[in-house]
């Protein structure tokens, strides 16, 4: 994306790392190339519906969801960076065989001040 700042740089770098992982992952440990992103000892994302996930956590979560698709592929439709924040609004999809199921999103990341998650 041109233009993007650093911290939208490594939104990119972490989803396209997801991108490629999900096909394969089938242990927690399967997500480790996402750790380089995140600091996992502070990581904390909260859900949908206000669920409160750990790394191991949330990297366990990744590993169902990872066993019930087979690729997972993003189009951005907005992405902002603002005071250690990137806004991030996709369509997602989510492709089991025939089927795909299309979800859109907004995720905020928020960096701590090494630039990680």
């Amino acid at each position: 994306m041109s233009g993007a700042g650093p911290l939208t740089s490594v939104v990119l770098d972490y989803v396209r790392t997801m991108e490629e992982l999900v096909p394969t992952a089938t242990t927690p440990e399967d997500w480790a190339p996402l750790a380089e992103f995140v600091a996992v000892d502070d990581f904390e994302r909260v859900g949908t519906f206000l669920e409160v996930q750990t790394w191991s956590a949330y990297t366990a979560m990744l590993t169902q969801w990872a066993s019930a698709i087979a690729t997972f592929e993003t189009t951005v439709r907005r992405i902002s960076e603002v005071d250690g924040l990137v806004y991030y609004e996709v369509e997602e999809r989510h492709r089991a065989g025939d089927r795909v199921a299309v979800v859109n999103s907004m995720t905020v990341f928020a960096f701590d001040g090494t630039g990680r998650i």
